[in-house]
């Protein structure tokens, strides 16, 4: 079993519970969602345009407007996960509706001055869905999850008021619970903790974790195009980001030993953040000749203010030691979750594009067909947290740079390819596409990336299209139940494969 090292932050303790680097990627590594015609061509779209899904990637393709139009795009995605930790294999399942772009796009063939047309849209789009299910167990004599607990208080050195009171999210749980007891002396002072796990002779390990939500975003983009040769275009986006995460964990004594002070214990979460910030996308389409077009875009970072809340509890056996006790963060707290407010800049983009159009001509009917690739660089480590204006304080803002640290360590740039093309047999179009996205870990042994394959026809007649999009998409990626400073972690390999339909229906006027 490959085990891997993280360096894990544990620096100090902000109201209870800290960010970690998954926090960042959460945000930063996903196959963006779009119209029907997009998703159909593998999400190439940054020298195309003509489409509403032009202002998430690149506005300048708004530019190609020349009448009113409006859209909305319902979906559904089938999600099937596969585990293996600690060679034991798991299979879970979760389907959801998922929603493309909705939105009015208006542009105008006529009021050109100079040879310059303006173009503008408004739309609202999920680009990524959070709603899956992550479950695996397996057989473990390495390490055990207590000990991340016991790593915490034995650095900040806590006495016994500090372990009971100060971390009342996790080790606070652990140590009334007496999954983590104290160690006296022979004159029975403190002297350290202990776990009551029985790591050596091994434990059953399970966890499952349920998430919900998505990142949507509200576009505002305004482009224009001169004289059918160069478009320009620039968006306004507004970020709105919802997470719900409900985690149980447990392990369980593996021997069935009786008398060794150890069962079972349960840890349940939830955790519930929303955030909201603003980012900007700007970009251009240059037509070299009738037939080929170029498009750049750059997408700035998103500044997102977060609010989060969090509720924790735990059970733990210890049979004759001190039988089964439970606890709750609610029972420490007054009934109130833990509340966490911070800012977040997530990764720029950059997108170069080509596009070769075949028979092109002004009447866009008569195109016959298209081939177009965009390949993106995203710099993953360019995730970071801050403080969250007058709460800074000197231990807040070290904490965050320490963090921020580990995000550059842990995190690496990395290209993401598209290519995709149509056939247009009027009134009716014919596209496959397919997308390649990269590992952003910067460790080799965690295997990630994200590889999708996709297709779909298109209907325009009277003013009226309809759109439809099958994509298929194989993740490979990696989830560590807990993190330890001292020992080698380990981790599930997880793969997920995605198969989404999405429906754009359209109006022009």
């Amino acid at each position: 079993m490959t085990r891997y090292l993280l360096p894990v932050l544990l620096l100090i303790c902000l109201d209870g519970f800290s960010q970690i680097p998954d926090d960042a990627l959460r945000n930063a590594w996903f196959v963006p969602n779009g119209s029907a015609r997009n998703m159909a061509i593998g999400g190439v779209m940054a020298s195309l345009g003509g489409d509403i899904s032009a202002a998430s990637i690149n506005p300048a393709g708004i530019g190609f407007y020349n009448t009113r139009e409006i859209v909305v795009s319902p979906g559904f995605g089938f999600n099937s996960n596969r585990f293996n930790y600690r060679g034991s294999d798991s299979a879970f399942n979760k389907n959801s509706f998922l929603l493309g772009p909705i939105g009015f796009i208006s542009g105008g063939n006529t009021a050109r001055r100079n040879g310059v047309s303006n173009a503008f849209s408004i739309s609202f789009n999920q680009l990524a869905s959070f709603n899956n299910h992550i479950a695996y167990s397996g057989f473990n004599n390495q390490s055990s999850y207590s000990e991340q607990y016991l790593e915490e208080l034995t650095r900040d050195g806590a006495n016994y008021d500090a372990a009971s009171n100060n971390y009342i999210f996790g080790s606070s749980l652990a140590f009334r619970t007496y999954l983590v007891d104290s160690v006296n002396d022979a004159s029975g002072n403190q002297v350290g903790y202990r776990s009551l796990v029985p790591v050596d002779d091994g434990i059953n390990q399970q966890k499952e974790e349920i998430t919900k939500g998505g990142y949507y975003e509200i576009s505002l983009a305004f482009a224009s195009n001169t004289k059918n040769r160069l478009y320009l275009g620039a968006s306004l986006n507004i970020p709105i980001i919802t997470f719900n995460q409900d985690v149980f964990y447990k392990e369980t004594d593996a021997t069935g030993n009786e008398n060794n002070d150890f069962n079972y214990f349960e840890f349940r979460q939830n955790f519930k953040s929303t955030g909201v910030g603003i980012n900007a996308k700007l970009g251009l389409i240059y037509r070299l000749q009738s037939s080929i077009r170029l498009g750049f875009a750059v997408h700035t970072p998103s500044l997102v203010t977060f609010n989060d809340d969090i509720r924790s509890s735990m059970t733990t056996d210890t049979e004759g030691y001190a039988e089964t006790v439970s606890e709750s963060s609610d029972n420490l707290n007054s009934g109130n979750p833990g509340n966490r407010k911070y800012n977040e800049l997530t990764p720029w983009k950059a997108i170069g594009s080509v596009s070769y159009l075949f028979g092109e001509v002004e009447d866009t009917k008569k195109q016959r067909a298209f081939i177009s690739s965009d390949i993106e660089f995203v710099d993953y480590r360019g995730s970071r947290f801050y403080s969250l204006g007058d709460l800074s304080d000197p231990l807040q803002d070290a904490y965050y740079t320490e963090l921020n640290n580990i995000i550059k360590d842990y995190y690496k740039p990395n290209f993401n390819f598209k290519i995709g093309g149509e056939l247009k047999l009027d009134p009716w179009m014919f596209r496959l596409g397919a997308a390649y996205y990269g590992s952003p870990y910067s460790d080799k042994q965690l295997k990630a990336s994200r590889t999708l394959a996709s297709g779909g026809i298109g209907y325009r007649n009277h003013g009226m299209f309809i759109d439809v999009a099958y994509t298929y998409t194989m993740n490979k990626d990696v989830n560590f139940p807990y993190r330890l400073n001292d020992k080698p972690n380990t981790f599930a390999n997880w793969n997920d494969k995605k198969g989404n339909i999405i429906t754009t229906i359209g109006f022009k006027f």
